[in-house]
Formats: structure tokens, sequence, C-alpha cells
């Protein structure tokens, strides 16, 4: 017969569970706020032409669509095509009623490509003329739906987060100079890793892999950084944090399933300054618009890992004053391991 657990190992095992059902919970919550309902909001979309006709259809789609849409006029296709090369628009309408065209550019957002084709297929269709599409610039055969930068993203995320962990639990007794050292070799080699698989594996990088690899490097970096320095003062919490900040948050808020118009104001604020929105973005914009935007989002991610050194920076004067231990004991040590086995 098993012998009867006493009150403090019981409390022992509810303590440990609290981080799963808290990742439980706010995994549900961020996910499905983020993704179950997309709908658009003030998605940018042209009508291409001058004069009367194009004004009132340009008027018509407004006034139909509402606050999904925010509807302008362009003078020509070129203009219309330099605004979608800036991924300033989804979608630019030639309101020909011979041959009804519409423009997207399917490397910004296969979703948001996908709603201006399904609003002008219906406006073609007042006219009894089908849309002939045009993508200025496309994915390629190896990424049909432009998500492969968010999948870039997601492994790059959890070889670094999780290397956190791994760093806090086997090089406990290490100082924090020497973690850092650590973090930012592991932030090579998980980027690297990431390259490798960007490129000659699944050939989603079909040109800039060097480019790929310095954005990775700088969004690895980033959050082995941020948690290196969290960790001095969060211990077995980190995981957790670790997981809100760069999970919960930072994939539902990339723009690589859903694009800001698409999601709720909340996900949509934090993709303009979110390291993966800067990562996701920033690839898109090597690989599909020949680098146009990608020093934008790469100094996003130089930002955020500011904001890493910063934390160690923080860290480090704690340790200094002697605000909080230098390192963790045999037992906590212990704890961090089980939470990264957890992970």
């Amino acid at each position: 017969m098993a012998a009867p657990q006493n009150p403090a190992q019981v409390r022992h095992v509810l303590l440990h569970l609290i981080t799963p059902l808290l990742m439980c919970v706010g995994m549900g919550l961020a996910y499905m706020s983020a993704f179950m309902t997309p709908h658009p909001h003030h998605v940018k979309v042209a009508v291409i032409g001058e004069g009367p006709q194009t004004a009132a259809v340009a008027h018509a789609v407004q006034t139909k669509a509402g606050d999904a849409l925010t509807v302008s006029t362009l003078p020509t296709v070129d203009a219309a095509v330099a605004r979608l090369h800036s991924r300033d628009l989804a979608g630019a309408f030639v309101p020909d009623p011979a041959r009804p065209q519409l423009y997207i550019a399917e490397g910004d957002s296969d979703s948001s490509a996908t709603v201006a084709s399904k609003v002008f297929t219906t406006v073609a269709a007042v006219e009894g003329r089908p849309l002939t599409v045009t993508d200025v610039a496309p994915t390629t055969a190896d990424d049909p739906t432009n998500a492969g930068a968010f999948f870039l993203m997601v492994a790059v995320s959890i070889g670094s987060y999780s290397a956190v962990a791994a760093i806090g639990a086997g090089a406990a007794t290490w100082s924090l100079k020497r973690k850092t050292g650590l973090a930012f070799g592991v932030a090579t080699v998980v980027s690297a890793v990431g390259a490798v698989l960007a490129g000659p594996v699944f050939h989603l990088a079909h040109h800039s892999l060097l480019g790929v690899w310095g954005l990775s490097w700088l969004y690895a970096a980033s959050i082995l950084l941020v948690g290196v320095g969290l960790h001095t003062f969060l211990k077995r919490w980190t995981t957790l944090v670790m997981m809100v900040l760069f999970v919960m948050l930072n994939f539902t808020s990339s723009g690589g399933l859903f694009q800001p118009e698409l999601q709720n104001g909340f996900f949509g604020g934090l993709h303009g300054f979110w390291n993966g929105a800067g990562l996701v973005e920033g690839v898109r914009s090597l690989l599909y618009f020949g680098g146009d935007g990608v020093a934008r989002h790469a100094w996003t991610l130089v930002a955020w890992v500011g904001v890493g050194a910063l934390t160690v920076g923080a860290a480090a004067l704690a340790e200094r004053r002697n605000r909080v231990p230098a390192v963790e004991t045999p037992v906590e040590a212990e704890e961090e391991m089980e939470e990264l086995v957890a992970v």
C-alpha cells in the first residue's frame, strides 16, 4: 500500500501544477481571441482610374463595406503597383466593364489578398464578367499560403525560449556574464538551424538566405537576453513569463496567419512593435518585395535586443547590490529543469 502523502508534498505538487494550468488558460485566451473570428477592419484597397465612374465605384464599395475597408482611388496601375509593393494596399481594382482586373500582392498576406479578391469578385459579377487577378508579388511554390515566415518564427522561438530554461537550470552556478555569452552562442546556433530549415531543407528562402539568418539571429538574441536577464529575478517562473511574452502575445500578433487589419485592436496594435512581427514581416520584405521595408523591421529587432541588454544590465546591477541571489539553490535548479521538461 502506498504511503499517504503529507500536506507539504501535496502543496509542492500543486505548486508545480500552477504553471501548466496558467499556460492552458493563457494559450486558450490568446489564440482563441486572436484567431477565432478574423474580421476585416479598415483593410486598404483602391479603385484605379479617374473621373466620375471611378469615384462612383469607390463610393459604392466603401458604402457597402463600411468600416471593413478603407477605399481610395489611384490614377494609374503603376501607382497602384507601387503602393502594393510598399505593402500599403491589400488590392487595387480596375473597373473595366469589358475586363475587370484586380491587382494583389500575395507576398504581403494571403488572408488580406483573399479579402480583396472576395470583395472585387462580387463587384465584377455585377457586370457579369469574370475577374482577372494579377499578383504583383507572388509567393513561391514552396510557400503557397505565405505562412513559411510564421513557421520559421515558431521554430526559432521555441529553440530560444526553451534554451532560456536550459541555461537557467544547467548553468545555475555560472556568472551572469558567462550566461550572457552562452546566450549569444545559442542565438547563433538556433538562428543557423532556422536558416537551414528555411533554405536548403524547405526552400522557403530561394534567395537572401544570409539576410534571413541575420534577422533570425537578432530575433533569437532578443528572446535569450530578455530571458537570461529575467531569470535572475523570476527563477522558475521565468518559463511562464517567457511563454506569455514570446508565445501568447508574440505568435498571435506576428501577422503570420492574419494581418493586423483582420484582428482586434489589441493584437493589431502589438503587431506594430513586437519582435515576432519584426521577424515575419522582415523575412517577407526580403523574399517577396526586394528588401523594401526590411530596414524598419530590422530596427524593431535591434530595439528588442536593446531591451534584452537592458534587462541583463538590470540583473547585473541587482546582483552586485545583493538584491537577488546570484545563483540558484540546488532545489531551485531542479525545479527549473522540471519546468523545462514541461515545456
